[in-house]
């Protein structure tokens, strides 16, 4: 009986120790590679049963020339690099972890909404700087008169609802996919609107929706829709909200500040256009990160590919093959 072949095709962690610890040989052939691009992927993942991607692009040609293919598990939640079509086509089940990092990415999104609330970031600009006025803070509102927007109701918008509730905010929510609290369980003080309704109301509008189906939703009509007293805040994945709308936005005081987590095309450049505003927040993409979250995303990723070697259920299927 042939040993079944693993292959990390990429990951920026600092070690795969979880990993070789589940999947264990001499029951499965686990290799590391760093590779991101269909060329280097098709030469050098011949023969994998599955495939671990952080960043790597598959692309229907990648499937079609890897045969041995049945697996495919993503650190992390998006899957956008991945065709999920082509991947049904050859049969190749695709998985992700959803439920890894939502405790830190809700509290990250809460931690940027908290300093751009209450100024801390300019406040503490200015006290460096010799300023210690904090009139120059104004306005700052009381968050228990606030209404706070949450665009997707997911595992990670619905924590983020609960977080800023326990601040007294009333939470207004849009999320195409729940059409009545029947199609999904969501907490009962939410109050489900239309997309424009909660742009329009909204103290704060937070994003927790995925990028699949989402490109540019927000772009210069639905800033133009929001108080120019509010913020906008995406911890959720860069292209849903389009930088230039944004860069123009934050120019002509359409908004009062943003702040992101991600961006479209990664990493941001020092000389991007959005970091000349003062009142626009970037965090590199950490949102996620927390010491036991990283290890709770490589045990899941492991966990994932053994149960399907094991010919188990798989407990995240993003495409169905049957």
């Amino acid at each position: 009986m042939s040993i079944p072949k693993v292959i990390i095709t990429d990951c920026d962690h600092e070690n795969i120790d979880i990993e070789s610890s589940i999947l264990k040989k001499p029951f499965v052939d686990l290799e590391l590679t760093q590779f991101i691009n269909e060329k280097d992927i098709i030469e050098n993942c011949k023969g994998a049963t599955s495939l671990i991607i952080q960043y790597a692009e598959l692309t229907d040609k990648v499937f079609s020339h890897l045969p041995d293919l049945k697996q495919v598990v993503r650190y992390g939640v998006g899957v956008n690099t991945i065709d999920i079509e082509a991947a049904t086509k050859y049969g190749v089940q695709i998985s992700n972890v959803p439920d890894y990092g939502t405790q830190e990415v809700s509290d990250h999104a809460l931690a940027h909404m908290l300093n751009l609330t209450r100024k801390i970031g300019q406040m503490n600009d200015n006290v460096r700087n010799g300023i210690w006025d904090f009139t120059k803070s104004m306005p700052v509102f009381r968050h228990s008169e606030q209404t706070v927007g949450v665009i997707g109701v997911g595992r990670i918008g619905s924590a983020f609802c609960e977080k800023v509730h326990a601040l007294g905010c009333e939470v207004l929510a849009y999320d195409p996919k729940v059409t009545d609290r029947t199609t999904r369980k969501v907490p009962d003080f939410l109050k489900m609107v239309s997309l424009e309704d909660l742009l329009k109301r909204s103290d704060v509008v937070s994003i927790h929706c995925p990028l699949e189906t989402a490109h540019d939703l927000i772009g210069e009509k639905e800033l133009r829709l929001m108080k120019d007293t509010a913020y906008l805040i995406n911890v959720s994945r860069g292209g849903i909200v389009n930088e230039l709308a944004l860069d123009h936005a934050l120019t002509e005081g359409w908004i009062a500040g943003a702040a992101v987590d991600v961006a479209e095309n990664e990493p941001l450049t020092k000389e991007h256009p959005l970091f000349k505003h003062k009142n626009f927040v970037c965090t590199p993409h950490m949102a996620w990160y927390s010491e036991e979250s990283a290890k709770e995303l490589k045990r899941k990723v492991s966990e994932e590919v053994l149960r399907f070697l094991n010919n188990e259920q798989v407990h995240y299927p993003i495409n169905k093959l049957y």
